[in-house]
């Protein structure tokens, strides 16, 4: 998410109230978790497992827990709870706006685009031309249709992250100010849902076919031309790349790639990154003809054991 006016290091850190090291003009011109930061970000890590990948990021400010070396030309604002804070400034600088009507605040919409009854739009929400909204349909704040797009009924597009962290007293969920992009072409089934990025977009790219009852999490970023089947389901932070066929009950860890024009079986897990080009199968998932083989000899195996 990009600050409508940028800040320096020092006013960003007493807006926290807190201590920073580096140069204390260094302008900060956006706000990013770790799977999307670019330059001038502020980025924040809780955990020593993450100390380097955060600090070696393209973010120029990192918001840390204790103070660390960190390359030459960032910044550090040095918090007591990184992820509180965090939260602190995303919901000072995008917060939370009611819906007071079935349609919010800077809506736009293009030609000949048809939006059914019940349908229910937030705010800053633009869709193209020659689109389809069917009845029931939630689009979420900061959502963003292109062209020639069809949304199925009662389908939800722009939820917020299935994000939180753990503490004593409970779950705390990660303040949501991102977006979703729904390229040209996109066609989305009845009863989907798709979250918006944490502070980031989630995509699904041109040409991608989507069947009904299908989940996509935060910040995953869908290539072109793909097809999912029924009950897919999408952890957050997945790449998926262009041409990729995924058939019913496909479940995707969070944080993998799934390369171009790979085909994933039926009721298959995926706990790692995939391989463009192959077809797979089974729970982890691996490559579909090593997996048929494994299964056919486990069959053989109880009448070995009879033998024994």
């Amino acid at each position: 998410m990009k600050l409508d006016k940028p800040l320096s290091l020092k006013q960003m850190a007493e807006f926290l109230g807190c201590e920073f090291e580096g140069n204390e003009d260094l302008i900060i011109t956006g706000i990013n978790e770790i799977h999307k930061v670019e330059r001038g970000d502020i980025v924040f890590v809780d955990h020593p497992k993450y100390y380097k990948k955060a600090l070696n990021s393209a973010a120029d400010v990192i918001l840390i827990d204790k103070a660390v070396e960190f390359p030459e030309g960032k910044g550090i604002i040095i918090s007591e709870a990184p992820f509180d804070d965090f939260n602190r400034i995303t919901t000072h600088f995008s917060p939370f706006k009611e819906w007071n009507d079935t349609v919010g605040s800077n809506f736009q919409k293009g030609k000949d685009t048809i939006i059914h009854p019940n349908a229910v739009i937030g705010h800053n929400v633009s869709i193209g031309d020659h689109c389809i909204i069917h009845a029931g349909v939630i689009l979420g704040d900061n959502t963003r249709i292109e062209n020639h797009v069809v949304v199925g009924p009662n389908s939800v597009i722009g939820h917020d992250a299935f994000y939180y962290k753990k503490k004593e007293s409970g779950y705390e969920r990660m303040h949501s100010c991102g977006s979703v992009v729904l390229k040209d072409n996109v066609e989305i089934g009845a009863l989907c849902t798709i979250d918006r990025g944490v502070t980031g977009e989630t995509i699904i790219g041109e040409g991608t076919k989507i069947d009904n009852q299908v989940h996509i999490g935060h910040d995953s970023v869908i290539g072109k031309k793909c097809l999912f089947a029924a009950n897919v389901g999408i952890a957050g932070c997945v790449i998926v790349e262009d041409e990729v066929t995924m058939w019913g009950q496909v479940g995707i860890t969070s944080d993998v790639t799934i390369g171009k024009g790979a085909v994933i079986h039926a009721q298959s897990g995926v706990a790692k990154s995939l391989a463009g080009g192959n077809v797979y199968f089974g729970s982890p998932a691996a490559e579909a003809r090593t997996a048929l083989k494994e299964l056919a000899a486990l069959r053989k195996l109880p009448g070995i054991v009879d033998k024994l």
